[in-house]
């Protein structure tokens, strides 16, 4: 972290700050079991009795560090996605420039502060990840970040109880785009006509990916946990091999060189960090199950658009193998869930899975849209979902575990994987 003096902090960060003798900052904490020589710890939940004070805090020390540093910040947010294009940036850009890349998924108030208090004098690139639950939420971590380079990954159905329609959703994370100083660039998905009224400012470039963007895919092939990707970008051809295997990550590759692109980085390099992409936990992430068969737990989070993308990851990854899918709840979908949960079954059905377990109460309505897989099961909790897998498991099946993260349902995942012989 860029060094904040006592007295910076204490004229910065309301609340009651107390000294240990130390004359500096060097680090940020919210939690107290990573504290390290010269960290200071913010109080946060029901811990502290002033947690409007303390996520202040954060914000202030988060914006004074990033009004020292000079470092290029890319924030990136979207209704699917954010975490591993993400991931796959921050390695792109780790063998080219001294980086800082948000951890897992923080994403917050409370996250991006912490992520930008980690940015270090010779810091020339910070990859911040923006969630947001409501309109106002993405302007107000861009005031924190001041963003140079803005990424929207994907647009589609989440957060609806809260924001209602998906266009809603589209003038949420157009906040982005219109908090870009002049000569940023906006990174986003081509053809998402939700985003194009958003799309007018002139003093920015705006750069889109996918089918008709600037970067474009021309061949995907996966193999091993690998995957081969050729690429049209920027009306030069690339050829570069990834550490991933879905599909959907393919998607989010693109994202991430035309964001790499934008911050200068040369784009014949990319394959330097490209092997070395590692996505954050539960997503997609394999364990072996027995008779050589593989779980992909894939929990986190779902939505329609996620839903969607590992149902076809896992009919490519089977290969010959049974295919079986274990789906929970998706969340905050609001007065439509039953007919998004239905469109996800149908989606399966067309897909070719041969199992559909559902898991949870609305999950239930996954069946009523799967009338073309061959075997379906309901279980109400995740306890009985368990017990349901694993009378249905048989040796050699490719399993995709995959739920909202209020689920819980990686704890499915977990009890069935194989443990690897030390």
């Amino acid at each position: 972290m860029i060094p904040l003096s006592i007295d910076d902090v204490q004229r910065l960060a309301p609340g009651d700050l107390r000294r240990t003798g130390a004359d500096r900052v060097t680090g940020v904490q919210i939690d107290s079991r990573r504290i390290e020589p010269g960290d200071l710890f913010v109080a946060v939940g029901g811990g502290a009795d002033y947690v409007d004070e303390a996520l202040a805090a954060g914000a202030a020390l988060a914006t004074e560090v990033r009004s020292r540093s000079s470092a290029r910040v890319v924030a990136i947010t979207g209704s699917t996605a954010k975490t591993s294009t993400k991931d796959i940036l921050g390695a792109l850009c780790a063998p080219h420039a001294p980086t800082v890349v948000a951890e897992g998924s923080q994403n917050n108030e409370l996250g991006l502060p912490l992520t930008l208090c980690r940015l270090e004098p010779e810091t020339e690139v910070a990859i911040v990840e923006m969630g947001m639950r409501g309109v106002g939420q993405i302007a107000e971590l861009c005031d924190i970040a001041k963003p140079d380079v803005g990424v929207i990954t994907t647009v589609g159905p989440v957060h609806l109880e809260l924001l209602g329609t998906i266009e809603r959703v589209a003038q949420a994370k157009a906040e982005l785009v219109e908090s870009l100083p002049a000569g940023g660039t906006a990174v986003v998905p081509a053809g998402e006509r939700q985003l194009e009224p958003y799309l007018s400012r002139e003093d920015i470039e705006i750069v889109r990916f996918g089918e008709g963007g600037e970067v474009s895919l021309s061949y995907f092939a996966a193999r091993d946990g690998r995957s081969r990707l050729k690429v049209e970008a920027f009306g030069r051809p690339l050829t570069i091999e990834f550490s991933f295997s879905g599909r959907h990550n393919a998607t989010n590759a693109l994202a991430a060189l035309a964001a790499y692109n934008a911050l200068g980085l040369p784009l014949g390099k990319a394959q330097r960090g490209a092997r070395h992409v590692k996505l954050s936990r539960w997503r997609g992430e394999e364990a072996p199950l027995p008779g050589d068969g593989v779980l992909i737990n894939d929990c986190y989070n779902a939505n329609p658009l996620s839903m969607a993308a590992a149902l076809e990851h896992l009919v490519e990854r089977a290969g010959d193998r049974r295919k079986v899918a274990v789906l929970g709840d998706m969340a905050e979908l609001g007065p439509g869930a039953s007919s998004y949960h239905r469109e996800v079954g149908a989606a399966a059905s067309r897909a070719g899975v041969d199992v559909l377990l559902a898991v949870g109460p609305l999950a239930k309505s996954y069946l009523d849209g799967a009338r073309g897989v061959p075997v379906t099961r309901w279980a109400p909790t995740v306890e009985q979902g368990l017990t349901a897998l694993r009378r249905l498991l048989q040796p050699g099946d490719c399993v995709l575990v995959k739920g909202s993260r209020a689920m819980g349902l990686e704890a499915i995942g977990e009890a069935v994987a194989v443990v690897p012989a030390h």
